[in-house]
């Protein structure tokens, strides 16, 4: 599925069902080893496409850590991004000589019903957009899916920046034409090849009931 949405250069590997917990490495149990069942296989499962997707650059299998911030620490050379929600996992890797960075989310095509929740990922000025595509496209969860280009715009910032970025730091504007999104920075913006980065431009898609969301910086 998400092959469609990250092409080339960019490799992915995703999954609708978990693989068993002898696939993770010790250095990766010991992490999880005391979590419930349900966080130890998507942990485990997910670091498996990451290996998946790696091994099409010739890179050996090994264990996948989360480093500060707790992004994944990936090897020398490489960037990417993964993703897990209930009944899918995916991974995207690019060689940095091709990519700064990249960011991937799904969630689940469900609407929020919270909207305590909805206040907290939004701002008041991004909501008058999920009426008006909610009339558009009403098979759309549009306030789940602002919420997931909001994870990978954080996903594809954090590694240029070291720095954590709130939902209420970046304006989502979703355009139904073509399946994109611009995320406009409310703070200062990463400096990337000498020039200060102050949008970000992503894409998204709808299938298999989840919204995937991706971002790439590239180069």
């Amino acid at each position: 599925m998400i092959d469609k949405l990250l092409p080339a250069p960019i490799v992915t590997a995703e999954t609708f069902e978990d693989f068993p917990l002898s696939e993770m490495y010790p250095e990766e149990w010991a992490l999880v080893e005391n979590a419930v069942p349900k966080r130890q296989k998507e942990f485990g499962t997910v670091r498996a496409c990451a290996r998946t997707a790696l091994s099409h650059f010739g890179i050996p299998p090994a264990p996948i850590l989360p480093g500060p911030g707790r992004a994944p620490q990936w090897p020398d050379g490489i960037v990417g991004a993964l993703t897990h929600c209930n009944g899918y996992r995916a991974a995207a890797v690019a060689r940095t000589r091709d990519l700064h960075s990249l960011g991937l989310d799904a969630e689940p095509n469900q609407p929020i019903t919270d909207p305590g929740v909805l206040d907290l990922i939004t701002l008041p000025e991004e909501r008058p957009q999920l009426t008006r595509l909610a009339a558009l496209e009403p098979d759309v969860s549009w306030d789940r899916l602002i919420f997931s280009a909001k994870e990978s715009v954080y996903k594809a910032w954090y590694p240029l920046t070291s720095r954590w970025l709130d939902f209420h730091q970046a304006h989502l504007t979703l355009d139904p034409t073509d399946a994109t999104f611009t995320a406009r920075l409310l703070v200062p913006g990463p400096v990337v090849d000498g020039t200060t980065i102050q949008e970000f431009n992503g894409r998204w898609m709808v299938g298999a009931g989840f919204v995937v969301t991706a971002v790439v910086v590239g180069r």
